[in-house]
């Protein structure tokens, strides 16, 4: 968990950053939810989860060849990324004074 402590002589600033944090994690949350959906695509046009993607499948078993097979790595490696962003945004903890 991550503390964060705010000492500022502007009475507002611990709100401004709580909703700069906030927004930052409905940013993420919109991103993930547009990733999540791009993945969804890949594995209901070849029938297979990412996982199984991941561990079998080369670019060479891909109807779009290199591109496909970046591109669905691209959208594995983006949702990893957001999952671990979101995950220390949320574990935020905020201590007054």
């Amino acid at each position: 968990m991550t503390t964060i402590r705010i000492l500022s002589d502007q009475k507002e600033m611990p709100e401004i950053i709580r909703s700069a944090i906030s927004a930052e994690i409905k940013r993420l949350e919109i991103g993930l939810k547009k990733t999540e959906k791009e993945i969804k695509a890949f594995e209901d046009k070849y029938e297979v989860s990412s996982e199984v993607f991941f561990a079998q499948f080369g670019a060479e078993d891909l109807h779009g060849g290199d591109e496909e097979y970046v591109r669905w790595e691209g959208e594995l490696k983006v949702r990893e990324r957001i999952l671990e962003d979101l995950k220390r945004l949320e574990e935020i903890e905020y201590v007054s004074g």
